[in-house]
């Protein structure tokens, strides 16, 4: 989204002006409302319905299926912390935030997409760990293990939230109205200084994290390749191949966005990478990681006949 500020030069901005789809016919941007409240609600929705069945089906409660629960958690509020103010704008037209909900806003946006990015390579151990070393599996993987590690991922997001105030609460907004970039430039005191050290620590979270990804997954191609039965890796590509779909769409729109090496990404890149990670990925991410999987389905089905038994 770009913003810009609606006072006059000098003058402290209390509030912002979200313009990003202000050039938009007014039915369209209705249809888009509507669309945007379908998705929304389907991806709450999905992502709920995995928390309760892992919650509720012991055949579920495994550490791939906890962390998987978790990132679901994760993903309704990441998806809330954006779509929710987007439904407002793109249904009634009020485009204005006020600078302490943009702050806000703009700090759960950055502390909750590096918790993910930890758990995804969380998730990617584990499923390194399923593969490479199956006998052992259960005596790595303990709960405790895998507590300490979601709890890991949360620190750290906490941590990145604390870290994104104290960057924005640095800087004054004032002046101008015309800005064609993201929060960093709307301050008219000098964010260079923030703006270099947000880059750096964004590409070590990102790229870092994208290599140990990799790293894992090399190693589960590596384990899997001298397989004798056909069949084992086709059933362990098939897998693979469903996580790095999901790894794709996240970890090339961060790259898109952040990692760049300019500082003037332009508002149409913007808009459609924070569409990407706010409303696509999440909905898709219930369909890769659990609702193709059998015995997801399966106590699912097992959770309907019940439902419909008793009433």
């Amino acid at each position: 989204l770009k913003f810009s500020m609606g006072a006059e030069n000098e003058t402290a901005v209390t509030e912002f002006i979200l313009e990003g789809f202000s050039g938009l016919d007014q039915r369209l941007q209705l249809f888009l409302s509507l669309l945007l409240l379908l998705i929304y609600l389907t991806t709450v929705m999905g992502k709920a319905t995995i928390i309760f069945l892992l919650g509720v089906d012991h055949r579920l409660q495994t550490p791939m299926y906890f962390f998987i629960s978790n990132l679901a958690f994760l993903e309704i509020w990441f998806t809330s912390s954006t779509s929710i103010k987007l439904f407002v704008i793109l249904s009634s037209g009020r485009r204005t935030i006020s600078l302490s909900s943009c702050f806000a806003q703009s700090c759960f946006y950055f502390a909750l997409g590096c918790t993910e990015l930890v758990l995804l390579v969380v998730m990617s151990f584990d499923c390194y760990v399923a593969i490479c070393q199956p006998l052992h599996y259960a005596a790595i993987m303990k709960p405790q293990l895998c507590i300490h590690l979601v709890v890991a991922a949360w620190v750290i997001g906490i941590t990145a939230f604390s870290y994104c105030l104290v960057l924005l609460y640095k800087l004054t907004f004032c002046g101008s109205n015309k800005i064609h970039s993201p929060l960093f430039k709307l301050s008219c005191s000098d964010p260079s200084l923030l703006w270099k050290t947000d880059s750096v620590l964004l590409s070590f979270i990102i790229l870092g994290s994208l290599c140990l990804i990799l790293a894992f997954y090399m190693g589960i191609l590596f384990c899997i390749l001298p397989l004798p039965a056909a069949a084992g890796r086709k059933k362990a590509f098939t897998t693979c191949s469903s996580h790095l779909t999901t790894l794709a769409i996240a970890y090339g729109s961060c790259i898109a966005l952040y990692v760049h090496p300019s500082r003037d990404v332009s508002l149409e890149t913007n808009r459609t990478v924070a569409l990407l990670n706010t409303v696509l990925y999440p909905l898709l991410n219930p369909f890769i990681y659990s609702l193709r999987n059998k015995t997801v389905i399966l106590a699912l089905n097992e959770t309907i006949a019940c439902a419909t038994a008793q009433l």
